[in-house]
């Protein structure tokens, strides 16, 4: 049915379309205000926006029609069912209607129930769509006969589609902001559920993190702990290691490919290392846990036997010194990860430096080097900082490779070698299963947003400062 309405409205359009630009070609003596294209384009949205209109709302509130309709005339064993088994015997009927298995099983008179409703929800929904669809054609039909007919020497057509056009950026604009809004509102609502709970200052300043309410008052671990300090030194210390692997080893990338590189080098050498761009982060994920994890763990284990005077392998005499799980992992594999993203950013801003600077170097006798280091760094480095923000931001919110490779232990640390986590792996694993949604270990995956937030939007707050006063000095 939607590809047979899309298609109904696209060929209208394009009859439209063609109607009012045949029809502005046929000039008269009068002067045109625009050309026929913009006669066209408006013809163009008179036919879609109306029908395009329908169709949005008929999706918005659908729904609700049809939970309307149905509930109008439920049987009496279905009206008698408490609230919730009603409501999923709704669901299971409108399941059911359109082909599919119910997810719950209903004996006796409701299985005989089931499935009378679920034809009468199948004819409901066949009328609501047919609804939706006859009123968007005729809507198109009737929109594209006006936008041919306004077709006429003093129409301002180019005034009217540049409206349009206006219009629909304003759109996207506000929904962007609105969006915006609507998540840091989310989280704060929900942040403040969480804190009328636990404090702030405990949440802030806490050094414990184990978010395990028990549902008796008897039973072990019924008061948790929400203390947030070693979720965020975790996520900072896993950050620098990647950001100490990723920073320099894309920056000199970039300045090599920028300025060293030769054409056939850099046509080569730059799509292979955009290349891990496009690899997934579950599969940085299994190099990190199967490649990594076990050679760093050998490396600094060796060590470790040395300094012990044996091998650890002897059985009873020492135990194992790391694991395969820690941060130093984590932190390696995720800076090879952000590689690309510093190099590709910084290669396109050193390549946008304008080449009189070059030239003004070489003029004055600098060399390759002095060029690279005194005058194209300082004057990209706003753009380099912008590359190195992305990459934090990144780095931040990255889950799976911390997951595989660091553990889940809230350990309070700054040892690369011992198992951490993060914000972000511990909110996932906080809105994980069946929880309760107004328990306080759900919503602490909300004070930790919140908090992550902030601390993201001050780091790039004290970054763009950073940014201005060089950018002021080598303007």
């Amino acid at each position: 049915m939607a590809l047979i309405v899309f298609a109904v409205l696209a060929a209208v359009a394009l009859g439209a379309f063609l109607a009012a630009r045949a029809r502005a070609r046929v000039r008269s003596g009068a002067a045109w205000h625009s050309g026929p294209v913009y006669h066209a384009v408006q013809a163009l949205i008179w036919t879609l926006a109306p029908a395009l209109l329908v169709l949005v709302l008929a999706a918005v509130f659908s729904d609700a029609l049809w939970l309307q309709v149905m509930s109008a005339g439920l049987p009496e064993p279905i009206q008698a069912l408490e609230p919730f088994r009603r409501q999923a015997f709704l669901s299971d009927v409108r399941l059911v209607g359109a082909g599919g298995l119910p997810m719950q099983i209903w004996t006796g008179e409701l299985s005989g129930l089931l499935q009378s409703e679920a034809a009468r929800s199948s004819r409901v929904q066949g009328l609501l769509d047919a609804a939706a669809a006859v009123a968007a054609v005729t809507l198109a039909l009737l929109g594209g006969l006006i936008g041919v007919l306004q077709v006429r020497p003093g129409l301002r057509a180019r005034n009217r589609v540049e409206a349009w056009i206006g219009g629909a950026l304003f759109v996207c604009s506000a929904v962007a902001v609105l969006t915006t809004v609507g998540i840091v509102a989310s989280l704060l609502f929900e942040s403040l559920r969480f804190f009328q709970t636990v404090p702030v200052l405990e949440f802030l300043f806490g050094t414990q993190w184990s978010p395990q309410i028990a549902i008796r008052a008897d039973q072990i671990g019924s008061s948790g702990a929400f203390g947030a300090v070693p979720l965020f030194v975790g996520t900072f210390l896993i950050m620098a290691i990647a950001m100490l692997v990723a920073a320099p080893i894309g920056l000199f990338s970039a300045i090599y490919l920028s300025e060293y590189a030769s054409g056939a080098s850099r046509a080569v050498i730059k799509p292979l290392l955009e290349i891990l761009a496009g690899v997934p982060t579950v599969v940085y994920g299994f190099f990190a846990a199967l490649t990594v994890g076990p050679a760093l763990r050998g490396f600094f284990n060796g060590i470790g036997a040395q300094l012990l005077g044996g091998p650890l392998d002897s059985v009873g005499q020492y135990l194992l010194l790391v694991q395969n799980q820690m941060a130093l992992v984590a932190g390696a594999v995720m800076g090879i990860m952000l590689i690309p993203f510093v190099s590709s950013l910084s290669d396109d801003i050193i390549n946008a430096v304008p080449q009189s600077l070059r030239d003004g170097s070489y003029a004055m006798g600098a060399t390759k080097s002095e060029t690279v280091g005194r005058v194209l760094l300082p004057a990209a480095l706003p753009g380099i900082a912008g590359a190195l923000l992305l990459a934090v931001s990144r780095a931040i919110g990255e889950t799976m490779i911390v997951t595989m490779a660091a553990g889940l232990a809230a350990n309070l640390t700054l040892n690369p070698l011992d198992t951490v986590t993060t914000v972000t792996v511990q909110i996932v694993t906080l809105l994980t299963g069946d929880q309760e949604f107004n328990s306080p270990k759900t919503l602490a995956a909300f004070g930790l947003g919140l908090t992550l937030f902030v601390l993201t939007l001050c780091l790039n707050i004290v970054a763009q400062r950073i940014v201005q006063a060089y950018r002021e000095q080598y303007d």
